[in-house]
């Protein structure tokens, strides 16, 4: 062979093992290139999720502990008490029944014909001694006043009943003497029916003084009093009366200057009396006109008297609320008050709805409706001359606002209007969790002005425990927290 043709194909061998050389170690090179890249990336993911395993422990571990940072607050103490946070207002949630209002405003009025009485003079006379003094509180039957009568006419009708008593008396004695004469035959019938004539026109004359003494004033007690004393009355007594039960005994005649009745007897109280309704008819004497020396008329106004123990609420809505209000009258639905005293608020709840008025008011468009109001008595003291002296809650003339139920709601999440923030369009409570609070954003279905109903959503729940006041103060701590320098540790201010 030659050596040409040998060589040739050795020189394409060597070239080809070259050019295989040349590449097997490029794609070597690649291959261990990709091997390494692969085996970062798979470190790269190891380390990451090593990374989301120790935050989703973190995670875990503060919502263990029940707060976010973020959205939490940490009270102390000193805290709690500055915000009044009693066991009262941390009390679990409850599901309750809510009854949507209307609210309207009002004022406490007198009771017509019952809170106001005018106790006038029966006669004329002089006033002699007042025994009460305005401001006073008195009782039904306490001695008010005392009057020496110059009435001329009710003197000279007790003079001439008396006169016609001394004329039966005598016709009395003769018809008795003849009577024996008759039956012995000295005098005959004639005289003895004639005496007993006489007798039965005195009787008549008398019947008609004694109504002619009672339309002066005087009562049958006093009337046989004159009879059987046989002395004109010249005294007036004034009493107190009662405000349901106006009777004659309101004034008493004597016919002497000394009384015979004294004031009932007053117990002292050193101490202010704990908060109940009054007994029964406790008078206030407004207004005594009468003063010693005093000569006073027929008719004349003596005093003014107070009976406070039940006042009235005129409630003043819109012509268009008439139909809601008519309706709670029909139903007998209970009605509630809310009073404000001292920039706080205070409710008066069971109120009993007295009438609805049947006028609308022209000029205003609205109309009246009342309700009872009991009084509440808050002390009760007597002074060292055994003046007596009360104090009352509620006084004519106090603006406060009715609240008149008119739809009702079952099962719903009802707390106080100062556990909710409200701020903007976002409404906040707080949730007690130890001695942090988490801040919960919660939807209103309604809210008055005095408490909010919740959506029960599953934002809280019943038995869950939330601050049922100060939750617009929490809320401003809340954000002041936040814009403060955040401390790298944990998320905590310091």
């Amino acid at each position: 062979m030659n050596k040409e043709h040998l060589k040739t194909p050795l020189v394409w061998l060597c070239i080809f093992v070259s050019i295989f050389v040349v590449y097997g170690a490029g794609w070597l090179h690649g291959r261990y290139q990709v091997g390494k890249s692969l085996i970062d990336f798979s470190w790269t993911k190891v380390d990451h999720s090593i990374q989301q395993q120790e935050e989703g422990h973190d995670h875990g571990h503060d919502h263990g502990h029940g707060h976010d940072e973020t959205n939490s607050i940490e009270l102390s103490d000193a805290a709690r008490k500055n915000l009044g946070l009693t066991d009262d207002y941390l009390e679990p949630i409850e599901l309750s029944t809510f009854q949507r209002t209307i609210t309207v405003p009002a004022i406490i009025v007198d009771r017509p014909g019952r809170t106001r009485l005018p106790v006038s003079a029966a006669m004329t006379g002089i006033v002699t001694h007042v025994h009460a003094v305005s401001g006073e509180a008195v009782e039904p039957g306490d001695l008010l006043l005392e009057m020496r009568l110059t009435h001329e006419d009710l003197v000279t009708a007790q003079k001439e009943f008396l006169q016609s008593l001394g004329e039966r008396d005598i016709e009395v004695k003769e018809i008795a003497r003849i009577e024996k004469l008759a039956s012995s035959g000295a005098l005959s019938n004639k005289t003895l029916l004639d005496r007993q004539y006489s007798l039965d026109k005195v009787e008549a004359l008398m019947n008609s003084q004694r109504e002619a003494l009672r339309l002066h004033g005087l009562t049958i007690a006093q009337i046989q009093s004159i009879e059987t004393d046989r002395r004109l009355l010249t005294e007036m007594r004034v009493f107190a009366p009662g405000p349901d039960d106006h009777n004659d005994d309101e004034m008493h005649l004597s016919s002497s200057g000394k009384s015979d009745i004294s004031k009932k007897l007053r117990t002292t109280f050193d101490k202010p009396a704990e908060a109940s309704h009054a007994p029964a008819h406790m008078l206030v004497l407004q207004d005594m006109r009468a003063q010693k020396g005093q000569i006073v008329n027929a008719g004349d106004l003596l005093c003014t008297l107070a009976d406070f123990d039940e006042l009235l609420v005129e409630g003043q809505a819109f012509e268009s609320e008439s139909g809601q209000i008519t309706k709670a009258k029909q139903q007998n639905v209970l009605v509630s008050a809310v009073l404000e005293e001292s920039g706080k608020q205070s409710k008066i709840d069971g109120l009993t709805m007295g009438w609805v008025d049947n006028e609308i008011d022209p000029t205003t468009r609205t109309f009246k409706f009342y309700v009872l109001l009991p009084n509440i008595l808050l002390q009760d003291t007597s002074n060292a001359s055994h003046q007596r002296y009360v104090i009352w809650q509620y006084r004519t003339g106090q603006r406060l606002q009715l609240q008149v139920p008119v739809e009702q709601w079952e099962d719903q999440i009802v707390l106080p209007v100062d556990a909710v923030a409200k701020e903007g369009i976002e409404s906040y409570v707080f949730q007690q969790n130890g001695d942090h609070f988490e801040r919960l954003s919660v939807h209103e279905l309604y809210r008055d002005q005095l408490s909010v109903v919740l959506e029960n959503d599953g934002t809280i729940f019943p038995g869950d425990v939330v601050a049922r006041r100060g939750a617009h103060q929490l809320q401003m701590a809340l954000k002041n927290k936040a814009g403060g320098g955040a401390d790298p540790h944990a998320g905590h201010n310091h």
